[in-house]
């Protein structure tokens, strides 16, 4: 890969990563290679599902109990002004199509999204977005990434982790199972985390020890704000020599928001979903290249910044048992807190 241009220094209030319960500021250098991950320093991540990696090198990470406080409060945009990339019969149209490709055994589960977007009020601060969402939406792999250089404006609000990684030790923990508090989970929910499980597994089995690989939870419920998923973990121990390039390389994107087998439900993503994911569906998150540690996100309830329109990607995973009505629905329940977060509307 070629470098993207380095900088020498930038202005902490252009560029920062608040990821990993870390502020990060004095951007020194950035780069799609993402070997520099192995090399030395503190490096923010942002890997777009269907982009170039980003690569960010601070000169200083300092540890953080809570988001900074933004120079202004958020203000997003009109409830109204939301649009989507595909409407309801555009998008059932797509799930059927979707179930006439299981049936015809090219695939067993497609993650189908969409993506909402709307204009983006001008001033507006993602960190005072990240704020708003940590007290709306909080959620476990959080982060908020501003890199004007490299053209990545990023607020994630993600429940979900792709990989951790601390030495040669490495986990994922895919969610694939989604309910509102109270309601209880369908045999669909557990066959498409089961499903998933499986491609990780395969997955991480190209880069591990064979035989440690191994499953210390299974389908368990976790509660998050207004949504209950189904996650399950998978561990596995590297192989001598395998770094960050080689790792993601083996598991990128992630299972949880492609489908099963991956390629072939990459096939129909791209076939099917009219604009690209961007950030939406990668990853985002943060690489210790001395302690040879991190942790990346999967980049899903992220909001991200696209020509001048705030954008949230939504979606879920289509099997055979997936009805339209039912799929549209869950796209609604999990954008729905967000988008109350970004447009709250008159207080």
């Amino acid at each position: 890969m070629s470098p993207l241009p380095t900088a020498a220094r930038a202005r902490d209030l252009d560029c920062l990563a608040v990821v990993g319960g870390r502020v990060a500021s004095g951007l020194v250098d950035l780069t799609d290679d993402l070997g520099a991950l192995d090399s030395s320093g503190w490096w923010a991540v942002v890997l777009p599902f269907d982009g170039p990696p980003v690569c960010a090198r601070f000169e200083r990470a300092r540890p953080t109990g809570a988001m900074p406080r933004p120079p202004r409060p958020w203000v997003g945009p009109d409830q109204g002004a939301w649009s989507s990339s595909l409407d309801a019969a555009a998008f059932a149209e797509r799930v059927g199509t979707v179930r006439e490709a299981i049936a015809a055994g090219d695939v067993y589960q497609v993650n189908l999204t969409r993506r909402l977007s709307a204009p983006l009020p001008a001033g507006a601060s993602m960190l005072a977005l990240g704020s708003a969402l940590a007290a709306g939406n909080p959620a476990p792999y959080a982060a908020v990434i501003e890199l004007p250089e490299a053209g990545v404006r990023v607020a994630s609000a993600s429940p979900e982790l792709f990989l951790s990684r601390h030495g040669s030790r490495v986990r994922s923990a895919p969610i694939k199972g989604t309910t509102a508090p109270g309601v209880a989970f369908t045999d669909k929910d557990r066959a498409e985390n089961v499903m998933i499980v499986d491609l990780v597994r395969n997955d991480l089995g190209r880069v591990c020890v064979p035989g440690s690989i191994r499953v210390p939870a299974l389908l368990a419920e976790e509660d998050h704000p207004g949504l209950v998923h189904l996650v399950s973990t998978v561990e596995g121990e590297l192989r001598p020599g395998v770094g960050w390039a080689e790792l993601l390389d083996a598991t990128f994107p992630p299972g949880s928001v492609t489908g099963a087998p991956k390629l072939a439900a990459l096939e129909h993503i791209d076939r099917l979903e009219p604009v690209a994911r961007g950030p939406y569906c990668g990853a985002v998150g943060w690489v210790d290249a001395d302690r040879r540690e991190g942790e990346l996100n999967v980049a899903i309830r992220t909001f991200w910044v696209d020509e001048g329109r705030l954008c949230l990607g939504t979606g879920g995973a289509i099997t055979w048992d997936s009805t339209a009505a039912d799929e549209w629905a869950e796209t609604e329940l999990k954008a729905a807190r967000l988008l109350a977060v970004a447009s709250p509307g008159p207080t």
